[in-house]
């Protein structure tokens, strides 16, 4: 029998694992007590122990820890715009990127910090646009190659999960760029560029179904990236397009029921950062849809958005419960093996 300390009933592992941050792993790690690259199995270790007796904890933005992220941010963005205030010609702003790099190696690398990391990556880019201006009719493209290039190497060097938003933006500014006008008359390209982001977001879910790795931050910057273009292809092409089963059905339906199956999606894949873009452009379709319609139109938008305003709420406080409730019963399928746990309880807290 496994001998365990208790403290008011309490397993000490349990005690002890509840106490230890990736903060305070890292401050051993500057302290020379632990290596660097023993932080992140200590910590899955740790997590895994507590998580067999404890409720799952909610989805937690890990690009914050403290109000003293928020006030270097606050100074970095100072810095950037006192520096862009200079005049400097155009060469000369590549001085602020080194500047910025050596500032990341120390905030980033040694500390990291990654809400000032996201400021430091901001400003180098920014920086770096103003140094080469390209001018030329493929100037956009070479401009986001660019940024592609450095958000690439920023995630090399620093692992910090939000280079891949800005290196997927690019990569889909580069593709739009090529396929030109094409991408109006046929909007669902959107849609199969957000798919791409997707299936890359869905590969670092994949390795990281805890949740307690920066696979899993990366994955998350994807999903913010690639939730808004599938929504606005798939939204676009059936709105606009010359679908008579659309004027049949009625766009607003098919807008509730398109909102219903990707917020399903969300809570089978356990992403509510998947829903973001999709309530904001649910509001923002319904609101142009009916716009000039005061008669009819307006009192069924504003009892779509009541309904989505309640449907937001209970799925908020009981997600996990409902999470469990529709796909508990693929737990321990071949698919559930690459999701976060279906059988996860809410969390107490």
């Amino acid at each position: 029998m496994q001998r365990t300390l208790l403290i008011y009933n309490i397993p000490l592992y349990q005690t002890v694992a509840s106490m230890i941050s990736k903060h305070r792993l890292q401050q051993a790690a500057d302290k020379g007590i632990i290596k660097n690259d023993q932080i992140e199995p200590l910590l899955e270790f740790l997590s895994d122990r507590n998580s067999n007796t404890s409720a799952q904890q909610e989805e937690p933005l890990k690009f914050i820890r403290s109000f003293g992220d928020v006030f270097i941010t606050l100074g970095i963005g100072i810095l950037a715009y006192a520096i862009s205030m200079l005049g400097l010609s155009q060469y000369e702003f590549l001085i602020p990127v080194a500047g910025f790099i050596l500032i990341a190696e120390w905030l980033v690398r040694v500390r990291k910090l990654s809400l000032p990391g996201m400021a430091i990556l901001i400003s180098i880019l920014f920086f770096m646009y103003r140094a080469i201006n390209i001018d030329s009719e493929q100037s956009a493209i070479w401009t986001s190659a660019l940024i592609a290039a450095t958000s690439l190497a920023f995630y090399v060097r620093y692992k910090m999960p939000f280079s891949l938003l800005t290196l997927a933006g690019a990569l889909i500014a580069i593709a739009i760029i090529m396929i030109g006008a094409r991408v109006l008359s046929d909007p669902i390209i959107f849609s199969v560029l957000g798919l791409a982001v997707f299936s890359a977001a869905m590969l670092f879910d994949s390795q990281d179904t805890k949740r307690e790795t920066h696979l899993s931050d990366s994955a998350f910057w994807l999903h913010l990236i690639a939730s808004p273009l599938i929504v606005h292809g798939v939204m676009l092409s059936m709105l606009l397009g010359d679908n008579s089963w659309v004027q049949v059905v009625g766009k607003e339906v098919v807008i509730v029921f398109f909102f219903i199956g990707f917020l399903l999606l969300a809570l089978l894949l356990d992403r509510r950062a998947m829903l973001i873009s999709t309530q904001i452009y649910m509001v923002y379709a319904l609101t142009q849809l009916v716009q000039g319609q005061f008669n009819s139109s307006q009192n069924l938008m504003i009892y779509i958005l009541m309904g989505l305003g309640l449907v937001i709420i209970f799925f908020g406080t009981f997600w996990y419960k409902t999470r469990r409730f529709i796909f508990g019963f693929m737990s321990g399928s071949t698919l559930s093996r690459h999701l976060p746990d279906l059988m996860l309880q809410d969390n107490k807290h």
